[in-house]
């Protein structure tokens, strides 16, 4: 079983970025897609970013250009930049697979974005 630490999440202003890093205990090489979900306060775990082994990536319910999902194969991790945070994005943020079945979650990094 993988076992996903994400980390990087912290308390931001509107406007400003953060970059959310996801390592794997093991290898994400055979793994075809992964992905970024989010739980916001009192809501459902949603996806929010997917990335593909071939480098095929979707967003969902993101802006184009906002968010921005990597995964690296050598390092097993999984990435997501995100550009002119809203408070909107205010969640707690998960890596996954975007497929049953799951992997265990992990604790999750805590994105907070307020004025």
């Amino acid at each position: 079983q993988v076992q996903f630490v994400e980390s990087g999440g912290g308390s931001v202003r509107p406007g400003e970025s953060l970059r959310l890093s996801c390592v794997a205990s093991a290898s994400i090489a055979n793994i075809p897609h992964v992905a970024w979900y989010r739980q916001a306060p009192g809501q459902e775990r949603v996806l929010v970013a997917r990335i593909g082994n071939t480098g095929a990536i979707a967003y969902r319910g993101i802006e184009p250009g906002r968010f921005t999902i990597s995964r690296d194969n050598v390092k097993n991790t999984i990435s997501l930049q995100m550009n002119s945070l809203k408070p909107e994005d205010t969640a707690v943020y998960y890596c996954n697979r975007p497929v049953t079945p799951f992997f265990p979650w992990g604790q999750g990094t805590q994105v907070i974005v307020s004025s």
